[in-house]
């Protein structure tokens, strides 16, 4: 009875063992793949095969990793050391890219406390290399907040600069132009000599290079293009933006979403009809080439683009910007085409139009009319149209933005 009695235990203990073994078992084919330091892997999947020892040994390597808080990187601890001394005023005013006012410029710095200064080509008209910098200087000297100082310099048809002989002996050309000349080996040194003049004047953006998709010769943007398609366009843009990036230029994709075969929003509001697809398939890639290649900031265009927002140009519109955030996933800082333009001036009054820039996401806003402008966005605060959370967050870009650029030490 008794032998009859161990021998039914046995069995029982034999299969428990067997049972214990398989469950905790695993055959090599289970770790193909597996590199041999994945250790922390297969301890947060619960699945390792280590010994107990060496499990708690990891395991308490895995809570240390789990409760620590990532540390801000420098720029970012930098730039919110910098936005947590700012008052209303002084934040709303970074987020303001204005024209260079032709009286009192140094005053209206300290009065509004401009994020910077776009220039043009009465800024350089009978003016040399000295009186210009000394200008450029005098604008940084007056500003608590270093500021961005910009200029279109494309090359072809848009230079505020090299078009006066004081400057460079030719204009600079265009980008079709350098390209059947001398390939993208010209692009990129004359990219390089773009930066190295610019920054010799004190300016420390240039809002290029141009991203838009045109191969029709009768298209409004195609001469400021790369004149190809969306492939060779994406490469030129790569090319342009390392370049820029490498020399430590700022530079601006430009216009979001793509502009394609449009009418100037200069004189009016212009209409898009094309179907998503094509900025997806198309538009976008250049754009994406661009953020890829290090772009701190990318402008949007006034077109009303039907299919992403019927009612509100590009430049208003939160879907556009949310297109831009989540679908690109740019995180730099976003900024309007000028705001004086025809295709907002006819589409809505001039204070209404940058409360309703910072509204859908713009973080800068280039202006004429910042006068009355900012006045405008800090009663939106005051009032809670915009919330403050809102106005910090583009603030922030901002900072960053001009830290990683040298402008802010």
């Amino acid at each position: 009875m008794k032998k009859s009695k161990n021998k039914v235990l046995g069995v029982i203990c034999l299969v428990l063992i067997v049972a214990f073994l398989v469950s905790c078992g695993q055959s090599p084919e289970d770790h193909s793949g597996e590199s041999d330091n994945q250790e922390s892997t297969s301890i947060q999947e619960g699945k390792d095969a280590t010994s107990n020892d060496e499990a708690l040994e990891n395991e308490d390597e895995d809570f240390t990793i789990i409760d620590s808080v990532p540390e801000l990187n420098a720029k970012e601890k930098r730039a919110k050391d910098i936005l947590s001394s700012m008052t209303l005023e002084e934040k709303v005013g970074q987020m303001f890219f204005v024209r260079c006012p032709d009286a009192e410029a140094v005053q209206k710095i300290t009065q509004y406390n401009l994020g910077g200064y776009i220039l043009f080509s009465r800024d350089f008209k009978d003016s040399t290399k000295k009186q210009v910098l000394e200008n450029t200087q005098s604008y940084q000297n007056a500003s608590k907040i270093p500021m961005i100082i910009g200029v279109d310099e494309e090359g072809g048809t848009v230079n505020r600069i090299s078009r006066y002989p004081l400057f460079r002996s030719t204009p600079f050309s265009s980008p079709q132009s350098l390209y059947r000349e001398g390939g993208f080996e010209l692009i990129t040194s004359d990219t390089e000599e773009k930066a190295k003049l610019l920054k010799s004047l004190g300016i420390n953006l240039n809002m290029a290079p141009v991203c838009d998709v045109s191969e029709n010769k009768n298209d409004y943007i195609y001469k400021r293009t790369f004149g190809k398609d969306a492939k060779e366009t994406s490469l030129y843009v790569k090319t342009v933006t390392e370049a820029m990036v490498r020399e430590k230029l700022g530079c601006v994709l430009k216009h979001f979403p793509g502009y394609g075969n449009n009418k100037d929003t200069h004189t009016g509001i212009a209409y898009d009809m094309r179907d998503y697809e094509t900025f997806t398939s198309s538009d976008f890639l250049p754009f994406k080439a661009g953020i890829e290649a290090g772009a701190g900031a990318i402008l949007v265009s006034h077109n009303v683009v039907d299919c992403m927002d019927k009612e509100k140009p590009a430049s208003l519109s939160k879907n556009v910007h949310r297109i831009l955030r989540e679908e690109l996933q740019f995180e730099g800082v976003i900024m309007t085409d000028d705001l004086v333009m025809e295709g907002i001036r006819k589409f809505t009054g001039e204070s209404e139009a940058a409360v309703m820039a910072v509204l859908s996401g713009n973080d800068m806003l280039c202006a004429t009319n910042f006068e009355s402008q900012i006045p405008a966005v800090i009663s939106a605060v005051n009032n809670g149209e915009i919330p403050i959370e809102q106005i910090d967050d583009s603030v922030l870009r901002i900072l960053i933005w001009k830290i990683d650029l040298g402008i802010i030490e």
